[in-house]
């Protein structure tokens, strides 16, 4: 098990203690875990993010701290958090893992996963060579889809 998992592990321990919601020290972690401070960055960056079903909330400086929440929401909220978390453009990672995570917290069916997989895939989006352009319409599929479903 690497650093990121242990950490990982550990963060999602106190969320559980503490009924989806911790705050907690990122010089303290860093110094648990003997690791540099940008580990503990790196952990909430990319396992704690909204498209995980989290907030970070972060102050920094000698008496700051890092709030994590654990988003419990209805199947309609999520989906409008994941509408509006995803911005005028989404490359194909972020967008699987929002539909994982959707799919985990059961806020979408495996059909439903399938399908609009498809519809964003960079296979299905060829045609449009730009990356850019490829990623914005990527987010508008994706989010008219979405839209969709919640309705």
């Amino acid at each position: 098990m690497g650093i990121s998992d242990i950490i990982t592990h550990y963060i999602l321990g106190e969320l559980e203690n503490e009924d989806g919601s911790t705050v907690l020290s990122r010089s303290e972690l860093a110094e648990r875990f003997k690791c540099v401070p940008s580990q503990i960055n790196y952990v909430l960056m990319t396992r704690f993010s909204p498209e995980h079903g989290y907030t970070v909330e972060s102050r920094r400086g000698g008496g700051g701290y890092i709030r994590i929440t654990r988003v419990n929401m209805t199947r309609g909220m999520l989906i409008m958090h994941v509408i509006n978390s995803i911005g005028d453009s989404i490359d194909a990672r972020s967008a699987a893992a929002f539909l994982a995570n959707m799919r985990a917290a059961e806020a979408i069916d495996g059909r439903e996963t399938a399908v609009i997989s498809a519809a964003i895939s960079d296979s299905a989006l060829t045609p449009v060579q730009d990356r850019e352009l490829r990623d914005r319409l990527r987010a508008s599929v994706l989010k008219r889809c979405l839209m969709q479903i919640a309705n």
